[in-house]
């Protein structure tokens, strides 16, 4: 059962990508210029576009979402802009907890081999906190946190909540980055960037210091 779930998994997700390809959208998803004009040329349909662009992202590795966030802000300013992305990103990873959730382990390594990370483990609040920071990191890949917290016994609502709270920053971050490019605010951008740097910076540095007083008076 689950190894047909897996197989229909991917190769629905292989389907996409190659029509994607084949038909052009990729190349003008990675283009943040031309993707924006597109999404403006939908007109009312454009916010659903980036909502589902955004959910495809996380979902199928190969498909970057900063264009698409980038071209978000730029057609609909850095609020309206972060809402759509937020709305992506967020049912995206909600959609790679569910279908980890359903797959399971070997399914997935099968389907990601090495790229999986290693079981993560602890108690629901320290699962919430991983989540929450990994969404912080640039560096920390989006949809294979979601896949491996989806084989945890985390709850539903606090992965969901842990996501939210954690890809705000880096979600204003791409639209509002997508508006200034687009208006030609460079200096503004730079002051946005250093901003966000440090709300970013502000609760890693909370927890890891709470971490070390914790192991000290362990």
């Amino acid at each position: 059962m689950k190894l047909s779930a897996f197989l229909l998994a991917v190769l629905a997700l292989v389907a996409v990508y190659w029509a994607l390809r084949e038909t052009g959208v990729l190349g003008t998803i990675v283009d943040e210029q031309r993707l924006r004009a597109r999404i403006e040329d939908l007109g009312a349909w454009g916010p659903l576009a980036v909502v589902l662009l955004m959910t495809l992202a996380i979902l199928v590795s190969p498909i970057p979402s900063a264009p698409i966030a980038m071209a978000a802000g730029a057609a609909y300013g850095h609020t309206s802009g972060t809402l759509f992305v937020l709305a992506g990103a967020e049912a995206g990873a909600l959609a790679a907890f569910g279908l980890a959730r359903v797959l399971g382990r070997a399914a997935l390594e099968r389907w990601l081999g090495d790229r999986l990370p290693a079981g993560l483990s602890g108690s629901q609040n320290a699962l919430m906190g991983i989540v929450f920071v990994s969404r912080l990191l640039p560096f920390i890949s989006f949809d294979l946190i979601s896949y491996a917290a989806g084989l945890t016994g985390l709850s539903l609502w606090r992965f969901a909540l842990a996501t939210l709270a954690g890809i705000v920053p880096a979600s204003f971050f791409l639209a509002h980055l997508g508006l200034e490019l687009a208006s030609g605010e460079a200096e503004r951008f730079m002051y946005t960037a250093l901003a966000l740097g440090l709300i970013t910076a502000i609760p890693i540095a909370v927890a890891l210091v709470r971490d070390r007083m914790r192991r000290r008076d362990g």
